[in-house]
């Protein structure tokens, strides 16, 4: 349905057998329908309640429209190194070596839900954030930090509704249990624990555009940070596949766009490392790596 309404018997209308005729008139949609007949009456009946709707005043109207209230509700969780905002990907990427799990909820872990996802190597994720603004401008961190653009011309977190869109790519399948899957996807930009309200399959013949532009995102495509390999720590500290997530972290400069002291330290958390580093010259030095218990 296009949208909910509530019926309201005019004031004017008395009487049985009034009422059985507008009763009749709401319901010849239904029976067209189910007859597949006279389809094109539908657009006059159509026509006639809008003009009703637009000419009768609130103390007698024919419908009252009942503003629709959306109810999400998550089908499923990821979990992932992120414990802690800073350090997050402002993007998704591709070329990700970050993996997270999709973990569903119980209502949704049936395999049922994701036959045939296999299919596909890329998904659609929307999810949730944990805040919201009324703020029609925001700063993109790409553009310093002081530049503002509108809301809806950014992916900025900070928006009417917590909603957040990402496309990421469907490694494969997980068991939780003899009874339930989950997905293993690279690419996340998400916060451990993110609820997701659904999952979509992404589909290249519709949803790429080659000839897409990027506006004026276009000036932080190819930023990257170097970083100082010399500072890496041994396989017994972190491991390699530890290192090439912290690594990848570093190089998106998860730092805000307006600072750029050389000697400030930065310090942001990894799938239970802790991770101490400093900027100098568009190079990343780590001062400090170590694993701590506190998630």
């Amino acid at each position: 349905m296009l949208f909910h309404a509530q019926i309201s018997i005019p004031r004017k209308v008395s009487g049985r057998k009034s009422v059985q005729k507008y009763c009749f008139f709401l319901k010849l949609p239904n029976f067209f329908a189910k007859k597949n007949i006279f389809f094109h009456f539908w657009h006059i009946y159509f026509a006639y309640i809008t003009k009703k709707l637009y000419f009768c005043g609130q103390n007698s109207s024919f419908f009252k429209i009942i503003s629709m209230d959306y109810q999400l509700r998550p089908i499923a969780y990821i979990r992932n190194g992120f414990t802690d905002k800073f350090g997050i990907p402002r993007q998704s990427r591709e070329e990700s070596v970050i993996t997270s799990r999709i973990v569903f909820t119980p209502e949704f872990s049936n395999p049922d839900a994701i036959r045939g996802i296999e299919q596909f190597s890329h998904l659609w994720l929307i999810w949730g954030f944990d805040e919201r603004s009324n703020n029609l401008t925001v700063r993109p961190p790409r553009l310093g930090g002081n530049t503002r653009m509108g809301v809806f011309a950014t992916r900025s977190p900070f928006r009417p509704n917590p909603l957040g869109l990402t496309s990421v790519r469907l490694l494969g399948l997980g068991s939780v249990s003899a009874a339930s899957r989950e997905l293993i996807v690279s690419g996340a930009d998400l916060l451990d624990g993110t609820p997701i309200f659904d999952i979509k399959p992404y589909i290249p013949y519709t949803d790429c555009h080659p000839e897409a532009t990027n506006g004026f995102a276009e000036a932080g495509k190819d930023y990257r940070l170097t970083i100082d390999e010399s500072s890496k720590p041994s396989s017994e500290t972190c491991p390699e596949e530890i290192w090439a997530a912290i690594k990848e972290i570093l190089s998106q400069d998860p730092r805000p766009g307006y600072q750029d002291n050389p000697t400030r330290i930065y310090k942001l958390d990894y799938a239970g490392y802790n991770i101490a580093f400093f900027v100098k010259n568009g190079i990343v030095y780590i001062k400090n790596i170590f694993f701590s218990e506190k998630k």
